[in-house]
């Protein structure tokens, strides 16, 4: 037998996934667009590159500086 806190604990969670579910589109979630598939590309070697590229470049400023 269930509780009155569990019940009211299942129906809370019920109705927020009825009211704020949104069909489960992919990307739906995501704080960018990917329906661009060029904008995308450029983002992602922007993000990566920066991650990536950012050791290299400070390496070469500690070489070159006096």
């Amino acid at each position: 037998m269930l509780g009155r806190s569990s019940l009211f604990a299942r129906r809370v969670i019920s109705n927020f996934v009825r009211n704020h579910g949104h069909g489960g589109v992919p990307g739906e979630n995501l704080p960018f667009s990917i329906t661009n598939r060029y904008k995308l590309t450029a983002y992602f070697i922007a993000f990566f590159g920066s991650g990536l590229g950012a050791p290299f470049l400070i390496l070469r400023h500690q070489l070159v500086k006096k």
